[in-house]
């Protein structure tokens, strides 16, 4: 239940990214020794790739706060449970990890948040060409490698998607000969994944880059990693800033990453300071219109930062206009808005927000994580009360989220 808030003051620490701890997680597959990854976020899909590490394929698994360990050593099952799948979009990254551990491959199709098609042949496409071989009935995928071991290739993929691209690494690592992947995602998530990666053992040139070259390697050892800072997590609570109004300082961020989000910030009127791991908002709540917001691949405005932002655009003077290049479905939690009295039209790819001089508090319902967050932004500068449901959305990308926003002093609790 959210209350209008008429300001956010004091600080805030951004935690570990989801998008950068369950790649790492599931990478812990491939190693013989134990595997201790720190700033680890405490997250429904977190919990789930643990469980899916332990339940499902016999690592011993342990998570104190936000340090999880994970000795992979003596993991012998190879198959998950349609229920652990259907649990997270990310299980998917499992395929890769288990086909290259074991040589085989058996799970269901990935669930998550319905964001619209996200097909996942180009991970099957690039997996079959290192040999895996894919047979698929009933919405279940048995894989065999050739010859018991996964083996290097080149391949292309045809946009810089960031699960295959992190499913062709993993599988690469203890491939037999040297993968060339081209087209490849450049998200920092992904470097991060490789910098744990390169810990082990792994022999990566060109993380960040659309090239990546993987030499395979016989074997991984166990590693110690800080999972990166959410850069969309920092988002989150810069956007809140700017459209309640006050001061916030997000600590322990990697500016770098969120120049993007800091320039539309900067185009509203927002004062933005960014400091080495820090970024300061100052906001009279009072916004302009944010232009003209295009997703695209990193380092391009992030999809997942899109419905943030669109709150901020909802009460700003004049008009923005956003363009979805990346989901088809991304605009689900705008009809939630419209019902706070946002003016917005949606056309294919295109949103065109009209700002309001105020939004209504009422009942409005959560799609998916990040939809989630943006609603319940709203319902901070909305007049009245606000019931935001569907937090199981939100519990998935975000750690302790209300009591951080009250400690700000944000009117908002969970019933």
């Amino acid at each position: 239940m959210i209350e209008h808030t008429e300001k956010l003051d004091g600080k805030v620490t951004t935690q570990g990214a989801k998008n950068s701890a369950l790649p790492i997680l599931t990478a812990t597959l491939l190693c013989d020794g134990v595997c201790t990854i720190n700033n680890c976020p405490e997250l429904s899909d977190v919990s789930a790739t643990l469980d899916i590490l332990e339940g499902s394929l016999g690592a011993k698994v342990s998570k104190e706060k936000n340090t999880a360990t994970i000795d992979a050593s003596g993991a012998t099952g190879y198959k998950i449970s349609k229920a652990m799948m259907s649990k997270m979009r990310s299980s998917i990254l499992f395929l890769g990890a288990i086909a290259a551990r074991f040589g085989r491959a058996e799970l269901c199709f990935p669930g998550g948040c319905e964001l619209g098609p996200r097909p996942i042949n180009w991970h099957l496409e690039a997996l079959s060409k290192m040999g895996l071989q894919v047979v698929c009935r009933d919405g279940v995928l048995t894989c065999e490698a050739d010859g018991g071991r996964l083996h290097g290739a080149k391949i292309n993929l045809p946009l810089p998607s960031v699960g295959a691209t992190e499913n062709v690494i993993l599988a690469a690592t203890l491939a037999r000969g040297t993968t060339v992947l081209n087209n490849a995602a450049r998200e920092p998530e992904i470097c991060d994944l490789c910098e744990f990666l390169s810990k082990c053992g792994a022999q990566i040139n060109g993380a960040g880059q659309s090239q990546v070259e993987i030499i395979g390697v016989d074997s991984l050892r166990g590693a110690w990693h800080d999972v990166m800072p959410d850069r969309i997590v920092a988002a989150t609570f810069m956007v809140a800033a700017a459209a309640v109004g006050g001061e916030v300082l997000v600590e322990k961020v990697a500016p770098a990453h969120l120049r993007s989000m800091v320039e539309v910030l900067r185009r509203s009127g927002c004062a933005v300071n960014v400091n080495e791991k820090s970024v300061r908002i100052v906001s009279e709540g009072l916004t302009q219109a944010l232009g003209r917001i295009v997703t695209e691949p990193y380092p391009g405005f992030p999809t997942d930062a899109q419905a943030l932002f669109m709150v901020l655009a909802a009460l700003s003077r004049g008009e923005t206009t956003f363009v979805e290049n990346i989901f088809e479905n991304r605009y689900k939690y705008a009809e939630e808005l419209m019902k706070m009295g946002a003016d917005i039209e949606i056309s294919d790819k295109t949103a065109i927000v009209r700002g309001v001089k105020s939004l209504r508090g009422g009942e409005v319902f959560a799609k998916d994580l990040r939809g989630a967050a943006a609603l319940t932004i709203a319902g901070l500068v909305a007049n009245g009360q606000t019931v935001v449901n569907g937090l199981e959305h939100l519990d998935r990308g975000y750690e302790d989220f209300e009591r951080k926003l009250r400690d700000l002093g944000a009117n908002i609790r969970r019933i």
